[in-house]
């Protein structure tokens, strides 16, 4: 996490930790109290949704030094495995649980409480030394991407482009980025070429793409906030226009590839009460603590009703 997104949230820490007051809107549950409130919180799963939590942890560790919360980034399909497993009592996601997933975690007795977080606008990227490459539209990407794709150059994309080597960077098949991109670009989700270089983690991405001049990639849009320098994002057309991702069109729909980001809630850990708090601390603080990350927050409604989930679980 970069030096600025440290200082944001180091303010926001303070102002949460002002604010805090008595009511289960402070003090969430039973052994709330920083001196009271021990044990550990294990979430694993999508690397694009890692900054919110990671930021999320480093901040109720602050008020609960008793709690140790640990962050994975296995992917979202990742995620979902040691979740239905077992293994862990939150999984973070860029997608929904998917049906296969969801008999998984029949199978091993695991329910569970589905909550949305934050929007992302997942992040078409080149490098900067691309000028000539300022907008793709979806019917582009999709030539580029799909299966069995014969695309092997710019000029291939447009007759008018250099006859550069195209060289791809994308999340691997455990991501949920990957699981979305191809559904939304191709029509079938896990439906890709697969001659490009691939990661679950997306500061591994950033570097890929930030060191090749033919490249292109595509990550979380809070990877591309924190490298700006190093990378040039590329807008999406859909049939109305150019769009590059951002506050507006993320939250208004009119970037094409806008996506909701969750977290999955283990039922059984939540009569944990360090799990509990933790929880309850996220969606109490998430709409201050999301803009920081690079991702948009929800209505303060939505996390209000996930807080009455929460209540009902």
């Amino acid at each position: 996490m970069s030096v600025t997104i440290r200082l944001a949230l180091s303010t926001i820490a303070i102002a949460l930790l002002s604010a805090c007051g008595s009511g289960r809107g402070g003090d969430t549950g039973p052994g709330s109290g920083s001196a009271t409130l021990a044990g550990s919180v294990d979430s694993d799963g999508s690397s694009t949704v890692f900054p919110v939590a990671e930021a999320v942890a480093e901040e109720f560790q602050i008020r609960h030094p008793g709690v140790r919360v640990t962050v994975g980034v296995s992917g979202t399909g990742g995620g979902f495995k040691r979740f239905c497993a077992g293994e862990t009592d939150i999984s973070n996601a860029s997608r929904r649980v998917d049906d296969s997933e969801i008999r998984a975690c029949e199978a091993r007795g695991v329910d569970f409480v589905e909550l949305r977080v934050a929007w992302d606008g997942l992040s078409v990227v080149t490098n900067p030394a691309a000028d000539f490459l300022q907008c793709l539209t979806m019917d582009e990407l999709r030539r580029i991407w799909g299966p069995g794709s014969s695309v092997l150059t710019w000029r291939d994309v447009r007759s008018e482009w250099p006859a550069e080597v195209v060289r791809l960077y994308g999340p691997g098949t455990d991501s949920g980025t990957f699981d979305f991109f191809t559904e939304t670009v191709n029509g079938r989700a896990r439906a890709s070429r697969t001659d490009f270089q691939a990661s679950e983690d997306d500061n591994i991405l950033v570097q890929g793409v930030a060191g090749d001049r033919g490249s292109l990639g595509y990550i979380g849009f809070a990877y591309f906030v924190e490298n700006r320098e190093a990378l040039k994002l590329v807008g999406v057309d859909a049939g109305g226009g150019c769009v590059l991702p951002g506050d507006d069109t993320i939250e208004d729909g009119t970037y094409p590839l806008a996506r909701p980001l969750f977290v999955y809630v283990r039922r059984s850990a939540l009569v944990r009460p360090e799990v509990l708090a933790y929880v309850r601390f996220f969606m109490e603080t998430a709409a201050d603590l999301v803009p920081a990350t690079g991702y948009h927050p929800l209505e303060a409604s939505d996390y209000r009703a996930n807080l009455r989930l929460l209540d009902g679980a």
